[in-house]
């Protein structure tokens, strides 16, 4: 088992090297941004496998605090799952642990591998990511946001750029559209989720921490820990206009979660605490004809129900708690 042979010379070389040794098994771990990057995976293409160890889920998390759910729920979307985490003794300790976490192991290394020469710009790059979470967004909309509120011009193709460094890290990760329908993907635009919340809170020095988004990151990467490939769905409807035509308009599905040959639809809602909300909530769901299920999952902590229509809801508690929840 080797850790950090990213930081010896040829270290490529190494490996294959290695490869040739009778009865040996090769183990290599790394946390710097060249080796967490996914070209890694071409170098060793046909002679390896690639494990990918996402941050603690909720439930993992629960396993070693000590407290109650309900407390551990915002100490889990104000500082992540980093293991080490746990560790720190105070607030001020995680926050600086984070923030430490996000400027030299991830920032710098995404700096350095690539040659970055203006810090201020990925810097904002990744700032509006985190303050947008769950908000469609392309390269062409975030650099029209820089010119017009921050007065700083960045190019769409240099957006584009430090988008592919950001994911190529494992720092955020994309959700492309997909037509559920149509069954098509849709290129433009996407969303993008943060692999750990307390890094994406240590990038806005936890100024900014919206529940209701980060209730829908934290699903997000729950979807992606249990094996499932996410995207975000969108549903066609058409109306009657009052000169008689037919107008299109798209309902928004959060999460269309495949796999094999299952699928789920996952709507979260922070709160349905109103007939028109509960309305809107269940309005793409309703334009879905398949069979699979349709969930929403809410931050109330309230028994599991299910519709007449078949959809079901439940708490976020209920949902991360028990890894089989989309299954009864």
């Amino acid at each position: 088992m080797l850790d950090e042979i990213q930081l010896a010379d040829n270290f490529v070389g190494v490996l294959n090297g290695l490869l040739k040794l009778p009865n040996v098994d090769i183990y290599v771990t790394g946390s710097n941004s060249k080796f967490l990057s996914t070209d890694i995976v071409t170098e060793f293409r046909g002679r390896g496998d690639e494990v990918r160890i996402l941050p603690l889920s909720f439930s993992e998390f629960m396993s070693v605090y000590d407290g109650s759910y309900v407390q551990g729920w915002k100490e889990y979307y104000t500082y992540g799952g980093l293991p080490l985490v746990l560790s720190q003794r105070s607030e001020e300790a995680k926050m600086n642990y984070l923030k430490g976490q996000l400027k030299n192991v991830y920032l710098n290394g995404i700096i350095d591998r690539n040659r970055i020469q203006n810090e201020e710009q990925i810097n904002a790059v990744l700032e509006i990511l985190a303050s947008s979470v769950g908000s469609l967004t392309n390269p062409l909309k975030l650099s029209n946001t820089f010119r017009s509120v921050a007065n700083l011009p960045i190019a769409d193709k240099t957006v584009s750029n430090y988008l592919a460094y950001l994911e190529d890290a494992f720092l955020v990760d994309k959700a492309k559209r997909y037509d559920v329908k149509g069954k098509k993907y849709l290129s433009t635009p996407s969303k993008y989720y943060f692999v750990d919340l307390g890094l994406r809170n240590a990038a806005l020095n936890f100024r900014q921490q919206e529940e209701n988004h980060i209730m829908e990151n934290v699903i997000y990467l729950e979807l992606l820990k249990r094996g499932f490939a996410v995207d975000v769905g969108i549903v066609e409807t058409s109306r009657r206009n009052e000169e008689g035509k037919f107008v299109r308009n798209y309902a928004e599905v959060d999460f269309v979660a495949n796999r094999g040959n299952n699928k789920f639809y996952v709507q979260s809602a922070f709160a349905m605490d109103t007939e028109a909300k509960q309305l809107q909530e269940k309005k793409s769901l309703l334009n879905i004809k398949d069979f699979f299920k349709k969930i929403i999952v809410v931050k109330d902590d309230i028994k599991r129900k299910r519709d007449e229509n078949g959809i079901i809801t439940m708490s976020i508690y209920d949902f991360l708690l028990d890894e089989n929840s989309l299954e009864y």
